[in-house]
């Protein structure tokens, strides 16, 4: 695979990028995929290092207590493979949840063409999410992304492939609103009410 090519393709033009992967095996996806995390955990690193290094001036004592002194080479070590290992769990996590929606709509041709229509939609994410506040578009256009790889890879209308991508992103957002309002409601119950004058 052209890793390069691939991702001008899905940056430029998605849709038959898309269409070129459709005989894209588990090996070959994983392997891209795991291109744009390195990338994206080397150029997150300074980021990361640099917010630290603001943080620790202001909460510094905090950091003290929870064992942080500096950011070592150890810790380093260990923020990198938490995001490249989180990656991936999300990966096959991500395809999974997708995938109960996408097959309902109508996506009939497996779990491994969602898996695919995230590990490459996430080219932008990947690419440009490292880049504070700019990266917020490259994780809106993924988004995009993964609705046109459903779409191709399923072979489902544009329709049916944002219905399911629509479902897979709200629904967990709901559920925590939910969960937030009945722990906020648990609270102010179980909270003493002010006494007014003291």
């Amino acid at each position: 695979m052209e890793y390069v090519e691939l991702m001008k393709g899905f940056v430029l033009s998605p849709a038959e990028t898309f269409q070129k992967v459709r005989d894209t095996d588990y090996g070959d996806t994983l392997g891209y995929f795991l291109i744009l995390v390195l990338i994206n955990t080397v150029l997150s690193i300074p980021v990361i290092l640099i917010t630290f290094s603001s943080m620790w001036s202001v909460l510094g004592g905090i950091f003290s207590m929870l064992g942080f002194g500096t950011l070592t080479g150890f810790w380093i070590v260990i923020i990198a493979f938490t995001m490249i290992i989180g990656a991936l769990v999300f990966l096959f996590i991500g395809a999974a949840w997708l995938h109960l929606w996408v097959y309902p709509v109508g996506g009939r041709n497996g779990y491994r063409e969602t898996l695919k229509a995230i590990a490459f939609g996430g080219t932008p994410a990947l690419l440009l999410g490292w880049i504070p506040l700019f990266g917020i578009l490259g994780w809106i256009w993924s988004c995009v992304l993964s609705i046109l790889g459903v779409r191709e890879l399923h072979g489902i209308s544009t329709g049916r492939a944002i219905g399911a991508v629509i479902l897979a992103v709200t629904v967990p957002l709901l559920i925590l609103a939910v969960l937030a309002s009945f722990l906020l409601i648990a609270y102010t119950e179980t909270s003493p009410l002010p006494v007014p004058g003291f």
